[in-house]
């Protein structure tokens, strides 16, 4: 390449992690074909740094790359241990690997241009993208970029928490774990003075799963905290953690928050993944609105239409998720408590469906119905006041 001159494309993919890559995928099976396509990213993604688990109808087009799926998910609290049938839904695991592989096969197919740079700047004047790198440089000029690196919001949120985790991939020497089952939620771990903690079981046969220990808080733990806790939720299952092998370990941290995340910060930049809104607020849950995204992006392009999806969630959901999280901030409602009404007065196929926001204004009525009504009606106040705050404060203009 030419470092004077700039490679001319009509879509570069800035960032070339799990958004990106389920875009590439999509561009391929849609048949997208003649359009000139870079990806800048200065690491080229490959083996297992990640898992995403999501749910959705059996005979998608991720079936073949998955590790493993399940009809029933147990969530558990300290009063009461609840066996879930998902049908027609199912729970699955996806690992990163077959992902990445898929995506580089796309790439090749598709013949784009691979450029292992760091992004240092997006220059929009409307009709194109300048993409620069270190010093300035530029290196592509598109006519659309579709960004996926993390971004903060755009302005700090009432309530911003995290999702952080520590994950085991253990490995036992004999049979422990149920195949055809999966622990969505076990929140009989000790909860945190400020947030909610759970630990759950993605098992892929029955010597071998991944164990994990999450909290939903407005702080990370140290490294000896999520041992900590992991021992300490393999002791409540009953389970020797000196009896078990570690084959990997998984840690992670997701935004949890109000704060709004443009979706399109410029005329031709589209932001994907968490920086474009993909990550649920009151769960942190975001593959499954990457996909969406990734498929709407290339069903657009195939129609010679911009790749600018929708988004990700209804915004009376967002409203929803804010509500929720304020309940929870505040010590309103319980974390145990507001997901255990939740799946014992809804199906659980509702409640899925709701935190993917795929439900109805009248599914939706049901879920607010299913919480603590005093202790929501007070967060939707104290909502509504900060929503009033936050306005008189933002300069205008």
């Amino acid at each position: 390449m030419n470092d004077s001159a700039p490679v001319d494309v009509d879509l570069a993919l800035v960032g070339g992690g799990g958004a990106g890559s389920l875009v590439l995928a999509a561009l391929d099976r849609h048949g997208v074909r003649g359009l000139r396509v870079a990806v800048v990213d200065p690491v080229r993604k490959h083996g297992q740094d990640r898992t995403w688990a999501f749910w959705g109808r059996p005979g998608g087009d991720l079936d073949p790359l998955l590790s493993a799926s399940w009809d029933q998910v147990e969530v558990t609290t300290p009063a009461r241990r609840r066996v879930l049938d998902l049908t027609p839904l199912r729970y699955a695991m996806l690992r990163s690997a077959p992902v990445y592989a898929r995506a580089a096969e796309a790439e090749r197919r598709l013949g784009a241009r691979r450029i292992d740079a760091a992004v240092t700047g997006l220059d929009d004047d409307g009709a194109g993208v300048l993409v620069r790198g270190a010093d300035g440089v530029p290196l592509v000029r598109a006519s659309w970029v579709l960004d996926s690196r993390p971004r903060p919001p755009a302005r700090p949120g009432r309530t911003s928490w995290l999702q952080h985790f520590r994950g085991w991939w253990v490995e036992s020497g004999g049979p422990l774990f149920d195949p055809a089952r999966a622990v969505l939620m076990d929140f009989r771990t000790p909860q945190p003075g400020r947030g909610v903690s759970f630990g759950y079981v993605l098992p892929v046969s029955d010597r071998y799963a991944l164990v994990e220990y999450t909290e939903f808080s407005p702080d990370r733990l140290t490294d000896d905290g999520y041992d900590r806790a992991l021992r300490g939720y393999l002791g409540r299952l009953g389970l020797d953690p000196a009896a078990l092998t570690v084959r990997e370990v998984e840690d992670g941290v997701i935004p949890m928050t109000d704060a709004p995340f443009p979706r399109r910060p410029s005329p031709r930049v589209v932001r994907l993944g968490t920086a474009g809104g993909a990550t649920r607020p009151s769960t942190g849950f975001t593959f499954s609105a990457m996909l969406r995204q990734a498929d709407q992006v290339a069903r657009a392009l195939a129609a010679g239409r911009p790749p600018v999806p929708a988004p990700a969630y209804p915004r009376r959901h967002l409203w929803m998720d804010a509500v929720a999280l304020r309940a929870l901030d505040t010590g309103r409602v319980g974390g145990p408590e507001f997901f255990d009404r939740l799946f014992d007065r809804n199906p659980a196929e509702r409640v899925l469906r709701f935190l993917d926001g795929d439900t109805s204004p009248g599914e939706d009525l049901a879920v607010m119905r299913s919480s603590p009504l005093l202790a929501m009606t007070s967060a939707v106040v104290g909502d509504a006041a900060g929503r009033l705050r936050g306005r008189l404060r933002r300069p205008a203009g």
